[in-house]
């Protein structure tokens, strides 16, 4: 084949080309004498390949086989994308932003994230998960520091003191803790009911349910340590509720080992009707004493924006006997809602069982509050305001001073001019 190649190269050179040299044809042979050179190199290659045909359908499936693949993927890649993944991708953007993100947040976080209706409500939520946060940075800062403080204390008292003091502290907490354990079976038994009304969860939002967990978290401890514990009932709780949901937060394996009584079912279905007490601080009527023989209930609801009247509807839905505590009779309140928190409201009722003593509960109340206790009867101090009214209204003098000091002791009376 190489021989032919050159013979054809000689005859190409020998004739065609000085024919062309004379006319001006020089430059379109060229291209002439590669062309030919190139199929035989061609022909040469072909003689050399195998004498299999190559099978042109099952290659066209191949290809197209392999181009669907290459779309499926293309096409499945964004629907792979879930939407856990895209709220992740737009809280990055926005931590980048500068925007107050946390660090680390659950998938039951993001899902609560996705539900929010609004951009608005999505930042509020993320503001609260970041605050938190840094709450608890800060308090895992303070209990590392105080762990440090402890162990340098550790260190520098004597081992056999420092054994000693921590056998005892921990068969005191056993003994102490199984008391209370017995306390609370016993009142499961014998105790007066107090019941927690569960059914404001839809009337709330994420960061007021917590909020409320936690408190009721705080009364069920409290009340465990009392000494006459009420038998606490959480009636309307339904199972996979985010009441449950943060309850098993905070007690882990423990939520189904307490000594409460946990229920769906309303507590009219329960007790008799005449029994049940609704407290609430919308209600009219007054509560006077404590009575042993009724069972009180407690809205178990947290209510930032102070919406009047919700407990106040459902007890009169209900058609339930309402009470108020008589916080303007014991207490000079000052300024804010007279609503309590539900741990607050434990330790007063726990106070007046014990001791029926107004002035003792009610020191449970935030100082806050009121400016201090009343040590006259109402009546006195209406009279009182009537009397400076009277002065401010620019009447006679005299006679209002006249009966200031026969009502009023002298370090009452009102100074002369």
């Amino acid at each position: 084949m190489q021989s032919a190649n050159m013979l054809l190269r000689k005859i190409v050179g020998s004739s065609v080309l000085p024919f062309a040299a004379q006319h001006g044809m020089k430059k379109d042979l060229f291209p002439l004498s590669r062309t030919l050179s190139l199929s035989l190199c061609l022909k040469q290659d072909k003689s050399c390949e195998p004498s299999e045909k190559l099978d042109l359908d099952e290659w066209k499936k191949v290809m197209k086989s392999g181009l669907q693949e290459e779309v499926s993927e293309t096409v499945s890649e964004p629907k792979e994308l879930s939407s856990l993944a895209a709220a992740r991708e737009t809280l990055e953007m926005w931590r980048l932003a500068g925007r107050a993100v946390p660090e680390k947040i659950s998938e039951d976080q993001l899902k609560t994230f996705m539900e929010c209706p609004s951009k608005s409500a999505k930042k509020k939520y993320l503001k609260y998960l970041h605050i938190k946060e840094l709450y608890k940075k800060n308090d895992k800062r303070k209990m590392d520091e105080k762990r440090e403080r402890r162990l340098e204390a550790q260190d520098e008292a004597s081992k056999t003191d420092e054994t000693k003091k921590s056998s005892f502290v921990c068969l005191w907490t056993s003994t102490m803790d199984k008391a209370y354990n017995w306390r609370a079976a016993q009142s499961m038994i014998f105790g007066q009911p107090l019941v927690f009304d569960m059914s404001y969860e839809k009337e709330m939002s994420v960061r007021e349910v917590t909020n409320t967990v936690r408190q009721l978290v705080l009364s069920e401890s409290c009340n465990r340590r009392s000494v006459d514990p009420f038998h606490i009932h959480f009636c309307n709780f339904k199972d996979d509720s985010l009441y449950q949901r943060e309850f098993i937060k905070h007690y882990r394996e423990a939520w189904d080992k307490l000594l409460i009584t946990v229920t769906d079912q309303c507590y009219t279905e329960i007790f008799p009707k005449d029994k049940l007490i609704y407290l609430t601080a919308d209600s009219p009527k007054v509560m006077k004493t404590f009575d042993h023989d009724k069972i009180y209930i407690v809205g178990s609801m947290v209510d930032k924006s102070i919406k009047t009247g919700v407990s106040l509807a459902r007890a009169k839905r209900l058609g339930l006997e309402t009470a108020a505590l008589p916080l303007e009779k014991y207490l000079l309140w000052s300024t804010g809602a007279k609503n309590l928190t539900l741990d607050q409201m434990m330790h007063i009722l726990l106070t007046l069982k014990d001791t029926a003593d107004w002035k003792k509960a009610l020191e449970f109340v935030p100082k806050r509050k009121y400016c201090g206790f009343v040590n006259k009867p109402v009546k006195d101090l209406k009279k009182t305001l009537d009397l400076i009214n009277t002065l401010k209204l620019g009447k006679a003098r005299e006679e209002v001073e006249k009966k200031f000091a026969k009502n009023y002791p002298k370090k009452y009376r009102l100074k002369q001019k």
